[in-house]
């Protein structure tokens, strides 16, 4: 029987901490080295990921903010990871204080049952 290659979706939780020299940056300054620095590496070493950014400084300490990346499979978000650590974002405007990666609902395809845990109300 052929070996059929499947691809899961990866969700990746990127909890940051901003450091002295990200916020030592003009609001100005900062949008100019994410969209100069940042952003450009990451659209050139890789394809097939979406993100999401969430600030959560006023009700962490620890996290200042959550940055959600969905790619298309795992070597997409390797690609991801390596192309961030090559810019300032990596260690320089952000300290990554965790890594949560995982694949929505993977138990129900695992198992094949409903993804009963996924609600809407």
């Amino acid at each position: 029987m052929p070996e059929e290659t499947t691809h899961t979706p990866v969700t990746a939780f990127m909890l940051v901490k901003t450091t002295p020299e990200w916020l030592a940056l003009t609001v100005e300054e900062r949008v100019h080295a994410f969209t100069t620095e940042v952003v450009p590496v990451v659209r050139a070493r890789t394809a097939g990921v979406r993100s999401r950014f969430y600030d959560t400084e006023f009700y962490s300490a620890r996290v200042t903010d959550v940055w959600v990346w969905e790619a298309d499979d795992h070597h997409a978000y390797q690609l991801l990871v390596d192309a961030l650590r090559e810019t300032p974002f990596w260690d320089r405007y952000f300290e990554v204080v965790d890594l949560l990666v995982g694949t929505e609902n993977g138990y129900a395809r695992t198992y094949g049952v409903d993804a009963v845990t996924t609600l809407s109300t």
